[in-house]
Order: structure tokens, then sequence, then C-alpha cells
């Protein structure tokens, strides 16, 4: 199927369609397999010019509660002395997550090294996608990705939960699609203090529209209700 699409699509053309096409399949409730909380793929062909590309995904935690929220986080890099550029990164949540609440990216600046910066995400293909003019990658300075997802409340406790991939458009070596490019993590009951938190992401607190929520507004909602508490 995703050789079939590539084919289809032509090649140096069709950087956003390999970034995001047909790569969130397989994503969803982990079958009879490990739960594996990261996973790594590399690419070195023609393309690649010698150097070997690397892609990783991981989960912030092996165990995340019900109702609260998901990390994840995808690095691009290379081996090599070779200096490809990534214009786009989108990452597939597992099936069933709403819009991501948070995104950053850091890469390298020519003024500052590696630099963290808050990004928006927008929906590619299923997935949510990341866009520059082209950030910098080298052998000591890879791109990475932190995206945060609010984790349903439907989810049972002791079901494993696995994302799907990652698709990567650039320069032409670094392109790839990975749709086994996952991770997974075992949902677990989640405790007071999370249930909160969880609660106003599943409400859609600040995101009615999809766009990233506002970390302003969880403060002013539990301000109401400790004033509610002490004027009861």
């Amino acid at each position: 199927m995703f050789r079939t699409s590539r084919l289809a699509a032509g090649f140096a053309t069709t950087a956003l369609v390999v970034a995001g096409f047909g790569v969130g399949l397989g994503s969803g409730v982990a079958a009879a397999q490990t739960c594996a909380s990261s996973s790594h793929d590399t690419k070195q062909d023609w393309s690649t010019v010698g150097v070997t590309h690397i892609y990783d995904k991981k989960v912030e935690a092996a165990e995340i509660g019900v109702g609260t929220a998901a990390t994840y986080t995808v690095v691009i890099g290379t081996t090599g002395i070779g200096n490809p550029y990534v214009n786009t990164i989108t990452d597939f949540p597992p099936t069933g997550f709403g819009a991501p609440t948070k995104a950053t990216i850091t890469a390298y600046h020519a003024v500052g090294g590696q630099v963290t910066e808050e990004v928006t995400p927008t929906p590619n293909a299923g997935g949510w996608k990341v866009t520059s003019t082209g950030w910098f990658v080298n052998s000591g300075n890879p791109v990475t990705l932190t995206i945060t997802y609010p984790v349903p409340s439907s989810l049972t406790v002791g079901q494993s939960v696995t994302s799907g991939g990652v698709g990567v458009a650039g320069t032409v070596g670094v392109s790839n699609e990975m749709p086994n490019l996952t991770a997974c993590f075992t949902a677990r009951g989640a405790n007071a203090g999370e249930t909160v938190i969880g609660s106003l992401g599943d409400n859609g607190l600040g995101s009615s529209d999809g766009q990233l929520s506002s970390t302003g507004s969880v403060s002013d909602i539990i301000g109401d209700v400790l004033r509610n508490l002490i004027g009861s």
C-alpha cells in the first residue's frame, strides 16, 4: 500500500504527502504483542548519499492515567556529516485521541544553537503535522518534536494503547514514511490530581475548534472550584 501511494505520487514534488499519507495505519489498541514504549528506524539508500538517517519515537511513560495526557517525542537525526533539512513532521496518535494540547520543536539555530519553540500542529491525513521552511539536522543536532494529547476517559485500565507511525518530509534523503515507528503505553487508573486535568481536556476546554488549549484556563477553573469550596 505504501509503495503504491509513493509511486502514484511521484518523487520530489510530494514532500507533504510523504509526511502524512497512510502512515497512521495500525494505530489503536495493541493486540497480542509486546507493548513497547519506544521504537527506532533508520534509512540508508542512494538518497542518503552514504550516511544513515535515524528516527525515534517514544511515549513519556510505560503506564499513563486514563483521562490524563500522553506526551510523545519524535527525534530525527543523522549519523553523518550531511546536512538534511526537515520541513514537515506528521505524528499519528492512537485511534480515538483528540487534538493535541501542546507541541514543541527543538532544532538548531545559527544563533543560540538548539532552541525549543512552541508550534501549532494542524490536521494531516489523520495525524497532526508541524511545518517549517526547514529545520537543520546534522550528526550533533537532531530535530525533536514533542506533542501532547488528551488520553480518553473511555480507555479501560490495563489496556495497551499503541500510537500510529510518523511521516517526515524534507530534503530527499531525510524524507520517510514509517507506519511502524510507534509507541505503546498501558492505561492505568488516574489519581485525583490527574483526573482534574484530564477532565478539562476531555471537555475540550480551550480547544473546541481543534486548536491548542490555553494553560491559563486550567488555573482559572481550579481557582473557581477553590473559591466555591471556601464559600460553601
